[in-house]
């Protein structure tokens, strides 16, 4: 591992914007191998872009979102890499909470099942091996996904027990729990706006972070606005929203609850995407750097404290995994995920 010097950060800066636009389309990714070594490399296998994952605290799975395809949620057990649909399937279970999602129009029907595009995710830790995951949507309502997780049993079963429709024009992308049953979500990119994406690829601030709280509904965080607001944790004492721009590469830290905003920015060489925790207290921080057939999986560890960032991972794009988004360490291993392609990356941790 190595410091980030201030010469590579200066460097990506001043590379045109037109270096960091979407990669063209890619060939088919190679035969998947389930764990199987590909040089320092890994897989689990049967995803359709596994864009975020979030660890079940306490148990062998991990949850793994799906942003492409037809979608849907997926459980992973950690010990056999075996890959199970939970959400749209036969198993999961629909029971609205119409208390807590009172205006929620009901559960995702025929037509979003069947493309049930997920993004973000978050988990609530519950009693007894039952805990709140939340979800974002992105088919045909932009929303927060609501389900009761059961790991009681195995695999684990998702029940839906609400939603939470955001406000246009809203584009949602991370989703984070809060201790009253809200949450907060990442305005990443404005829905309806054709040049939007342009915009935000060249560092314009165009949203922020929203709370939901429930009987207040939706209200913008003040002072969060970004560029492409995207991945985001919170300090164990709730005081503090650590928080990636994907749009200008840059990560900021901002008081949270505090009468008066405090915010720290710091630019990194890459376009940050996902942010969890580290079990060393340290935040990892996962996106993509480069354009092309130069683009790489970026993987550094921020201080939450400092804001001292250190490289971990910088990975090129490969035919089998490339343009990742986050990495959750399990054990002696970095599960990194991606917004494209068909698999889920295990990378030594260092």
């Amino acid at each position: 591992m190595k410091s980030l010097t201030l010469l590579a950060v200066m460097t990506a800066l001043l590379l045109p914007v037109a270096m960091f636009a979407q990669p063209p389309a890619q060939a088919p990714p190679p035969p998947c191998v389930p764990a199987g070594p590909s040089g320092n490399v890994q897989y689990v296998c049967g995803h359709m872009a596994p864009e975020d994952l979030v660890l079940v605290p306490g148990s062998e799975w991990v949850v793994a979102s799906s942003y492409g395809g037809t979608g849907g949620v997926r459980i992973v057990n950690v010990r056999t890499k075996a890959t199970t649909l939970a959400y749209p399937s036969a198993a999961a279970k629909e029971q609205q909470d119409t208390k807590m999602y009172s205006a929620c129009p009901g559960p995702p029907d025929a037509a979003q099942k069947a493309m049930f595009t997920t993004h973000g995710l978050a988990l609530r830790e519950g009693k007894d091996s039952v805990h709140t995951l939340y979800v974002v949507n992105h088919n045909k309502r932009e929303s927060i996904e609501v389900f009761e997780l059961n790991v009681k049993v195995s695999p684990p079963v998702l029940t839906w027990i609400g939603c939470v429709v955001a406000p246009d024009p809203i584009g949602l992308n991370e989703v984070l729990p809060l201790p009253d049953g809200g949450f907060i979500g990442t305005d990443f990119l404005a829905r309806g706006d054709a040049n939007a994406r342009a915009k935000m690829s060249a560092g314009e601030v165009n949203g922020a972070l929203w709370e939901w709280h429930p009987g207040k509904g939706w209200t913008k965080i003040p002072g969060s606005e970004a560029s492409g607001a995207n991945g985001l944790e919170i300090s164990k004492d709730g005081r503090w929203l650590y928080v990636a721009a994907w749009g200008n590469q840059k990560f900021f830290r901002m008081s949270y609850g505090q009468a008066q905003v405090k915010r720290e920015e710091i630019a990194l060489p890459f376009r940050p995407d996902n942010v969890r925790w580290a079990p060393d207290g340290k935040l990892y921080v996962t996106g993509q750097g480069g354009v092309g057939q130069m683009q790489t999986t970026n993987i550094v560890k921020i201080d939450p404290d400092t804001l001292k960032v250190t490289e971990i991972r910088t990975e090129p794009n490969t035919a089998g995994f490339g343009a990742g988004t986050v990495t959750v360490q399990i054990g002696k291993e970095l599960w990194v995920g991606s917004y494209r392609g068909d698999r889920i990356a295990i990378f030594p941790a260092q």
